[in-house]
């Protein structure tokens, strides 16, 4: 298992990692339920997701939308078995043990940390289309 700085120091070289970033609905989700929330919901995902030996539909399990974590599961390359092998050093093959787990989660919540996030509610509605008067 790789040092997470030198898995950083790799990631910020890839222009595919690079792109990645939080849009408007998973900063606000972010900023809303609070990372230690986000972090819970990680480990679950992970546990589910992941770290089984040969998790369901690898390579494709991870989507590239809808949740904080699934965006910096790619932005990390923690997204899949194969991603994990390249970028962290974790064989697939075998289930994740304790510190692999950890160490995934620690990708995420160090990657989540680093994001902007949006202002507080400034009472605009989320949708930017007028309202209708009906």
């Amino acid at each position: 298992m790789r040092d997470l700085d030198d898995v950083f120091e790799a990631l910020a070289k890839s222009a595919f990692r690079r792109r990645f970033a939080l849009g408007v609905r998973e900063g606000k989700y972010l900023r809303e339920k609070g990372v230690e929330t986000v972090l819970a919901q990680a480990r679950e995902l992970i546990g589910k997701r992941l770290a089984p030996e040969a998790p369901v539909n690898d390579g494709k399990q991870t989507p590239f939308r809808g949740h904080p974590v699934f965006i910096a599961q790619h932005a990390t390359a923690t997204c899949c078995r194969s991603c994990l092998a390249k970028w962290h050093g974790i064989a697939a093959g075998h289930a994740l043990d304790e510190p692999e787990r950890r160490q995934v989660v620690a990708a995420i919540e160090r990657w989540l940390r680093a994001q902007p996030l949006p202002a507080a509610a400034s009472g605009a509605p989320d949708n930017p289309q007028r309202e209708l008067p009906f």
